[in-house]
């Protein structure tokens, strides 16, 4: 029994012996540029889900299986990914040096390191390994309404809103070329393309408040997008159901002339036929963007950056039912429409830019744009519509079908739109490294022109009766007609230093700036001082604080100016907000690999502000500086691999944000009466109490082609626009918003296989096919509400419903990408 015992022991010694010559071994060093080691830096095999950490010498060591393709990928937070190609065979022992260069952006000659990076209140998004994510937009907004901070409650539009401001606030740059959009979008239906083309990204960096000096008069966010600079030729391609683009890149062999090029064609008439409007949608959203640079020398480069946008929306409504209620009162409401909305919006961009680097400390840019917007706004749409409540009562033969009448009539609405608008702008900007500090500085000319014509007017008949009216005249629920035309200029300029100190016990980083302008509009000058301190001590965890604060104005730009009577308020000042941040992050590792936790904190106290109401992504403004008030919360994000190779992240926020509006009054029952008081502070159209996002990558377990990704956001309800025009205060609010997209994606070419000379994908770099799911689980959010109007009753009031205007429902989406 004894020998039996010992053979059998000696098999299985052997066999594992054998299991073990299987694998094989891949070790070595991760380095940095100087020859450092880099720590805590993730080493994954993604082809097989596993992965390591580096030591504090920078030393790893991972089993792998022999006789496989593999790509070992290695990364760090502040360094550039590195991938490696290895095949090894039953028990060999490869040693890699692995040497990752500092992610770096560069201006001209003179660069920003990581570590300044990360001391700033800008975050920076590798656009790269976000290429599959499912999106109704764009990749671009798709990442930024993901972040924390930000909120957007509509699929069909780019925009976003953050820490309680609204659209109009954010900032927007390319290549340091400030971006604008169209002003008489008033849903995101008409809502077309917007100007980032995500195949020309190289670097995102986004801020949700407290930026620096060298940023424009916006109070909210600051996007500020780099243009990529190719090296050769490559091009891409991508078809979908809602529908398709393509770009090309290149340099010349000397690489003194490059170009970046693509055109985009999008329909959303898929999605819209899920709107509870039923109807003929001819949406028809392109453009075409190009980059083209020359370089003269090594301290002397041209380039010119133009975009052509035409988008065009057509919509011949037929009819719509909804219900809406609550559970004990239900109701519905059927409308059959006649005519059409016709909207055309075609922007016109150019921009020449000349860089000049003396030395590689020094950088100097001259820029002249011209933007051009030609927009127009039609319709006449005569809908006759049915109130009825419906029968609740749960077995009954009649449940969910009509008991009651309780309203009928006929809406009819009207609008010839138009406007014109010219934006021209010459600017410069340096930048120059001396020692140990980093100057900016810059100065800026803009002129702007407005001319608008409108004629807008809506007619409400309840049951043969007009709605207003007073018993002697016909009144109309809504009338506007004008013809406005403006100009004028502002002058800019700034100019602000980073520098670093460091000790023993930390690194001290600093960011000091002024910013003045001149509005020629009324003669404001307006002073910004801004400030940020970042101190990353030399604790045993990585962790860094920073500190944060400025001033923010924010001039009128033609729409704020507009009264709700059409006239424009000559008197008007320019909006006033002043941030206080504090905040933190502390990148650690889990699951032997790196995650980073970013919190902050911040405090907005706002002045002269211009009341608004949103109505879907239409901002209708008070035209007078009547209200003040505060923005403050807190933002959460954490975002790290949790699947190896596929980073994800998460983020909640919490937000209040409240105005006191002059005039504003609230009807109060008190001492047996009712009296108006004033309103006091209450919440502004923008704040949502507390949202979350969720964007999360993985793949199927030893089959990384195979990918999901899902994109999830929460956020409770917005204040609801209230009806009567004069007036903003209103305790209603929409219901939360939900959202869950997926999508799967089967990589069908990678940029490493390689094939034979008969197969036809040898043509292309990659190939991916993508399948997604929007709004997977059906949810009717609300866009906004549309309010009906009855005749007046017994005691001569006229009743009023709100209606909700819901968004999108679920649909399935195929995409093919491929690169060459």
């Amino acid at each position: 029994m004894n020998h039996r015992l010992l053979i059998i022991l000696l098999i299985i010694l052997q066999g594992a012996n054998l299991a073990a010559q299987e694998d094989a071994v891949v070790y070595g060093y991760v380095k940095d540029s100087l020859g450092h080691p880099i720590d805590l830096a993730n080493v994954a095999l993604i082809e097989i889900n596993e992965g390591t950490m580096t030591s504090k010498t920078g030393y790893f060591e991972i089993r792998i299986p022999s006789e496989k393709k593999l790509v070992l990928v290695v990364s760090c937070v502040g360094y550039d990914q590195k991938k490696e190609y290895i095949n090894l065979k039953p028990g060999e022992r490869r040693e890699l040096s692995i040497l990752l260069k500092q992610d770096i952006k560069i201006i001209g000659e003179v660069s920003i390191s990581a570590r300044q990076e990360r001391a700033s209140t800008f975050q920076r998004i590798d656009v790269q390994d976000f290429e599959y994510m499912p999106s109704t937009t764009g990749k671009i907004e798709t990442i930024i309404k993901s972040q924390a901070g930000v909120s957007s409650n509509n699929e069909l539009s780019s925009q976003y809103s953050v820490r309680g401001g609204n659209f109009d606030e954010n900032l927007v740059y390319v290549n340091d070329i400030e971006i604008y959009r169209p002003f008489l979008v008033r849903s995101g239906e008409q809502e077309g393309l917007s100007f980032i083309n995500s195949d020309m990204v190289s670097t995102i960096r986004f801020s949700a408040g407290g930026y620096d000096a060298r940023y424009g008069d916006k109070m909210s966010s600051a996007l500020d997008i780099t243009y990529k600079r190719p090296t050769k030729f490559g091009a891409s391609t991508e078809i979908s159901l809602l529908g398709a683009s393509v770009h090309a890149e290149g340099a010349s062999k000397n690489k003194r002339l490059t170009f970046l090029a693509g055109y985009r064609y999008k329909t959303t008439s898929y999605l819209l036929n899920t709107l509870q409007t039923s109807g003929d949608y001819k949406p028809q959203f392109s453009d075409f963007q190009a980059m083209i640079s020359y370089r003269f020398s090594k301290k002397v480069e041209l380039s010119f950056l133009g975009n052509y946008s035409s988008n065009k929306y057509q919509f011949i409504p037929e009819t719509r039912e909804t219900e809406f209620g609550t559970q004990e009162l239900p109701f519905q409401l059927k409308i059959y429409y006649d005519g059409q909305e016709l909207d055309q919006f075609d922007t016109y961009l150019g921009a020449l830019s000349l860089n000049i680097q003396p030395n590689k400390n020094l950088s100097l840019k001259f820029i002249t744009t011209a933007f051009q917007t030609s927009e127009q706004e039609t319709f006449d749409i005569q809908g006759q519509y049915l109130i009825n409540e419906l029968d609740n009562t749960i077995g009954s033969e009649t449940y969910g079908d009509s008991t009651l009448n309780i309203g009928v009539g006929t809406l009819l609405n009207h609008a010839r739109n138009y406007l014109d608008a010219y934006v021209l702008s010459a600017s410069h900007i340096g930048t120059l490294k001396a020692e140990d500090h980093l100057i900016k500085w810059g100065v800026k000319y803009q002129y702007q022109d407005f001319y608008d014509r409108i004629s807008e007017w809506e007619i409400i008949d309840s049951s043969g009766f007009s709605v207003p009216y007073d018993g002697r005249e016909i009144g109309m629920v809504k009338f506007s007609k004008a013809e406005n035309q403006i100009n004028y200029d502002q002058l800019t300029s700034f100019i602000q230093d980073t520098w670093e100190k460091n000790s023993s016990s930390a690194d001290y980083f600093f960011t000091v700036g002024v910013r003045g302008s001149l509005w020629n509009f009324n003669q404001t000058f307006m002073f910004s001082p801004r400030a940020t301190f970042s101190v990353q001590p030399n604790w045993e965890r990585d962790m860094m604080f920073h500190l944060s604060g400025g001033v923010y104005y924010q001039p009128p730009f033609y729409k704020e100016m507009r009264m709700p009577n059409d006239e424009i308020n000559y008197d008007i000042k320019p909006q006033k907000s002043i941030h206080l941040l504090l905040g933190g992050d502390y990148i650690f590792s889990m699951w032997d690999r790196p995650f980073k936790l970013t919190t902050e904190m911040y405090y907005k106290w706002l002045d002269d502000l211009i009341p608004y109401k949103i109505e879907n992504v239409r901002i209708s403004y008070a035209g007078e500086n009547i209200a003040s008030g505060y923005a403050t919360g807190i933002d959460f994000k954490l975002n790290g691999e949790f699947v190896p190779g596929a980073e994800s992240w998460f983020t909640a926020s919490i937000l209040q944000t409240r105005e006191n509006v002059q005039g504003d009054s609230i009807l109060v029952y008190a001492n047996e009466e009712w009296t108006y008081e004033d309103a006091g502070y209450y919440a502004r159209p923008t704040e949502q109490l507390f949202t979350a996002s969720v964007f999360f990558q993985d793949y199927f377990p030893n089959n990384p082609d195979y990918k999901v990704h899902l994109s999830a956001h929460y956020g409770t309800g917005l204040p609801m626009s209230h009806p009567n025009e004069d007036q903003y205060y209103t305790e209603l609010r929409m219901r939360p918003y939900r959202r869950v997209d997926i999508g799967f994606s089967k990589v069908i070419k990678r940029d490493d296989d390689a094939l034979k000379e008969k197969n036809p994908f040898r043509y292309f770099k990659s190939i991916w096919l993508s399948a997604e799911i929007f709004n997977l689980l059906g949810i009717n959010n609300e866009a906004s509400y549309i309010w009906i109007k009855t005749i007046s009753n017994q005691s001569g009031t006229p009743g009023q419903f709100g209606v909700p205007n819901y968004l999108t429902g679920r649909r399935f989406n195929v995409k093919v990408t491929a690169r060459f």
